[in-house]
Parts: structure tokens; C-alpha cells; sequence
């Protein structure tokens, strides 16, 4: 007897695992929330630097071009 019941125990035990470890679909959906939300501020993070970056670089090359225009013109003159 005690047999059958170690037996009807364990396979209870079996049988509720599962539905212990699962997620519901609201879990699920506030955490697919989040992780757009995350990979949202990833991308506006990316795009602020990159913006940074080209800025300063259109910067540098302008100056470096008007540099040359003043050079020529001055030696026209």
C-alpha cells in the first residue's frame, strides 16, 4: 500500500510540475512589452551617437573644404 502511494504522489507531483513553471499569456505579453521597450531605447541610443559622430565628422570636412576655398582665393589674389 505504501508503494501505491509513493507512486500516486510522485506522478502527482509530475503532473502539476509543468503547470507550476509555466507562464501565463499575460506574462508573456508584458514581457514581450518590455523588451520592445528596451530595444527601443537601444536603437534611439545608437542613432543619438551615430548622429553625434556624422555631425561632428560634416563639421571637420566643411571647415577643411572652406579652408581650402579661403587658400585658393587667397592666392588668386
Amino acid at each position: 500500500m505504501k508503494l501505491n502511494i509513493a507512486r500516486f504522489g510522485f506522478a502527482i507531483v509530475l503532473a502539476a510540475a509543468p503547470a507550476a513553471f509555466a507562464q501565463t499569456a499575460g506574462q508573456d505579453m508584458k514581457q514581450a512589452g518590455k523588451d520592445v521597450k528596451d530595444a527601443g531605447k537601444s536603437t534611439a541610443k545608437a542613432t543619438k551617437k551615430t548622429a553625434k559622430k556624422a555631425g561632428k565628422k560634416v563639421k571637420k570636412e566643411t571647415n577643411k573644404a572652406a579652408g581650402k576655398v579661403e587658400e585658393k582665393t587667397r592666392d588668386k589674389q
